[in-house]
């Protein structure tokens, strides 16, 4: 059937999603953006608040399953901008909000392409946080999933609208520094012990099944909720899969080959035990046929700034180097980026980004070009699944063979089982299959 959006059909306990014909709103000068957000403790509330002040944007919606945060950050928003915005603890009812036009995802991981499953399907702009994805299967159905749909999706990865860093990506790639042989990346920031919580019955402001989702049925216990989900394998992927998104991000978009083909990666939960299962030292290899390598390191204990950073990127080329946006010779020597060139670039990327990542989201959203959106679904599942790949070979502690066509591991049933392919998923919180 003929409708202005796809019609999201259900209610919190059976979500129905209709396929129609799209016709997306044009956008008029004084036309808002209305957003709905998900997850707003913290990094959630700081994406609202980033959405909401971009000129033409308004976050109308707040959802999250802890009603303690859900009703003390809606009135923060109401003592501070003097309209209460719609509270919702389920997702999907908020997907049913006619009057949202777009939904923003600050959720734990293992969230992230569902939720944004359900914005596509419900006719949604989104912007989803890193990562995009919380195994590589998943992340794999959302760029097929917006392929030749009229949905912007864009990955939280904000390095991407840095007109610095976008300027050294081209200055790279114009040769400066030679032929790139290396990169790596780095994150370095203390993570002390999260102890041990016992098995418990969750408190009544938190709606445990909501907050598993697509996670099958597990006993809660203090520390997954609220921030201590980042170091379980259930919800989160380490650290390499929290800040080191950003990173791997970097280092995909500087070297420019999409998958590797081979990865090693190695580490453990060193200085203490507690109840976690992701590693907090790490060091990940990830090799392409050519040899270019991407050398990744995690380090949560014991750590030095040994590269003027705790969080940071380089590449080697034969004729240089590059540090974090800063182009170097082969005597150490700083290239400057000066003359009649880098003024024309300058002025060329300010049309390409306004340096905003919010704001970049609401102009794609209200252009209806997906050439406007400076991460797109791609971007973040390659830079995603660059994680994700290193936590299965950390796991199984062995190095893998990947096709980065078919996205499987090479002739190895047990690497492609475990956390690659699809997931067991609670019933009626499926991400949708686009590939098989």
């Amino acid at each position: 059937m003929d409708v202005s959006r796809r019609q999201f059909l259900g209610t919190s306990a059976a979500a129905v999603f209709v396929a129609g014909s799209m016709g997306r709103n044009v956008w008029g000068a004084n036309d808002r953006v209305r957003i709905g957000v998900a997850g707003i403790r913290s990094r959630g509330n700081s994406v609202a608040n980033g959405l909401n002040a971009v000129d033409g944007a308004e976050v109308v919606a707040l959802c999250d399953i802890d009603s303690n945060i859900l009703e003390n950050r809606a009135d923060e928003w109401e003592d501070r901008l003097g309209s209460r915005p719609a509270t919702y603890v389920d997702m999907r009812d908020m997907m049913n909000d006619d009057s949202v036009d777009a939904v923003a995802f600050g959720t734990p991981n293992h969230w992230h392409s569902l939720g944004t499953m359900w914005g596509i399907e419900a006719g949604k702009d989104v912007f989803v946080e890193k990562p995009m994805s919380h195994n590589i299967w998943e992340g794999r159905q959302i760029v097929e999933a917006v392929k030749d749909k009229d949905i912007i999706v864009q990955h939280g990865t904000q390095r991407r609208s840095s007109r610095r860093w976008i300027r050294a990506m081209e200055r790279m790639r114009e040769g400066v520094i030679g032929d790139i042989y290396m990169g790596r990346g780095i994150c370095f920031r203390e993570r002390n012990s999260i102890g041990f919580e016992p098995i418990s019955d969750p408190p009544d402001h938190i709606n445990w099944p909501l907050f598993q989702g697509p996670v099958p049925e597990m006993a809660y216990h203090g520390n997954y909720v609220h921030y201590n989900w980042h170091w379980f394998f259930e919800f989160g992927n380490g650290e390499i899969g929290n800040q080191g998104v950003h990173q791997t991000d970097v280092g995909m978009w500087g070297l420019g080959k999409g998958l590797p083909t081979r990865v090693v990666s190695d580490g453990g939960r060193y200085g203490y035990e507690d109840q976690a299962t992701t590693p907090n030292t790490q060091t990940s290899i990830f090799m392409w046929p050519d040899g270019t390598k991407f050398v990744f390191d995690v380090r949560g204990r014991y750590s030095f700034h040994e590269e003027g950073n705790n969080v940071a990127n380089s590449f080697f080329g034969s004729d240089g180097w590059m540090m974090e946006g800063e182009l170097y010779d082969k005597d150490n020597n700083r290239i400057p980026d000066e003359g009649p060139e880098a003024e024309e670039a300058e002025e060329r990327i300010a049309e390409l980004t306004t340096g905003n990542h919010y704001e970049d989201f609401i102009n794609a959203v209200r252009s209806r070009r997906k050439e406007d959106i400076p991460a797109n679904a791609m971007d973040g599942h390659v830079s995603s699944s660059i994680c994700h790949l290193s936590n299965i070979s950390y796991q199984l502690k062995r190095e893998l063979t990947f096709d980065p066509v078919s996205e499987l591991f090479v002739n190895d049933e047990e690497a492609n089982n475990h956390f690659n392919r699809r997931r067991q998923y609670r019933p009626g919180f499926e991400v949708t299959s686009y590939t098989d």
